[in-house]
């Protein structure tokens, strides 16, 4: 007979899933000192660490016991493509091996990042390549973070310039993602985080009314977009399933709601679709909606996805519903498509490839 013994493996835990007061306490009762939690926690999100052994302000017996307790699950970059426009577009491993994808949209005045806040997404929005895709899971707020720093991180590199501004308009819908959403702004525009201004971060939903109010009832201070794509119930039930549940009366209930709340403004996101929404009728209804509550329009450049019938309206269309939007006071600005020739561009996300890659490296 033979005895086995088997050395118990300790569990390690996400660090970047604790609070600094959670961290602390963990220390604490490892037999460390608390006030290490202070400079751990400035190595993983001030200097974006993602190595135990970078730490260099830590003991090496430090070191070792944050490598058996913890671990760092940190994103990185798989693959990137650059537009001709200069837009990047990113492939990302996470520590599970999914894939999500984001981009970096370069302009004169700002410098975007769009980020994912979900593997997949469950809304099956009809004219979104995501929308087509299995929601696999919510991302959690440290892998929302690792993308603002990776699209940070080519904006210098590539173009010299900081990182102005952040949209979480990349795959998934934050609002079902709210607590780790939240969380992944706290870090970004923390002191001791990226230290990054709220005003300069847009967060879009597909309109989930309830989940509005709570922004509001939490006093968010980013910016709320709204994709809107129609504004009447039976057209945009027919393009976004979500609004069958989340009407169009309850939707500006809820906006009111949020703006009584914090003052902020909404955007409003419409693609003029041809034949579909580009007529002086649906300018109409969309200039009466745009009355509930202070509020700018942009409209969106669609660009084809081969699971859709949708094609962009023409351009003079476009420019007649920008000009009627404008003779009713409201601000209007159209989008031009940004990425299209590397499927970055609005609605294009999505990760073709149909079986999980292993990790390369």
């Amino acid at each position: 007979m033979y005895l086995c013994i088997v050395e118990k493996a300790v569990k390690t835990v996400d660090i970047r899933s604790l609070s600094l007061a959670q961290l602390k306490d963990a220390l604490v009762n490892m037999g460390e000192q608390g006030f290490r939690a202070k400079q751990i926690y400035e190595w993983l999100w001030q200097k974006s660490c993602t190595d135990f052994d970078e730490m260099s302000n830590l003991s090496k017996s430090l070191r070792e016991t944050l490598k058996q307790h913890f671990t760092i699950n940190a994103v990185r970059v798989k693959e990137s493509q650059i537009s001709a426009d200069k837009t990047i577009k990113s492939s990302f491993f996470l520590y599970d091996n999914n894939v999500i994808e984001g981009v970096l949209i370069p302009a004169e005045d700002r410098m975007t990042a769009c980020v994912s806040s979900q593997v997949g997404c469950s809304l099956t929005c009809k004219f979104c390549a995501t929308g087509y895709m299995d929601r696999k899971r919510n991302l959690n707020a440290d892998e929302i973070y690792d993308q603002v720093v990776l699209i940070a991180k080519q904006a210098e590199e590539k173009y010299n310039h900081p990182l102005t501004n952040i949209v979480y308009m990349g795959m998934g819908e934050p609002l079902l993602n709210y607590s780790n959403m939240i969380k992944s702004v706290e870090r970004i525009t923390a002191p001791d985080g990226l230290n990054m201004a709220a005003k300069r971060i847009t967060v879009s939903t597909a309109g989930i009314a309830k989940m509005i109010k709570k922004l509001g009832d939490d006093q968010v201070r980013f910016n709320l977009a709204l994709s809107l794509h129609a504004a009447n119930d039976k057209k945009r039930n027919e393009i976004m399933p979500i609004n069958e549940q989340n009407s169009l009366a309850a939707l500006a209930d809820a906006l009111k709601y949020f703006y009584a709340k914090t003052k902020s403004p909404i955007t409003f996101e419409y693609i003029v679709f041809h034949h579909f929404n580009d007529e002086l009728e649906d300018a109409k209804e969309l200039a009466r909606f745009c009355k509930h509550v202070p509020c700018k329009v942009n409209i969106i450049e669609y660009n084809p996805i081969a699971l859709a019938d949708f094609v962009n309206a023409e351009a003079d269309k476009i420019e007649e519903f920008a000009d009627y939007l404008r003779s009713q006071g409201i601000i209007t600005n159209v989008r031009r498509s940004r990425g299209k020739d590397i499927d970055a561009a609005c609605g294009q996300l999505a990760i073709k490839e149909k079986d999980k890659e292993a990790d390369p490296a």
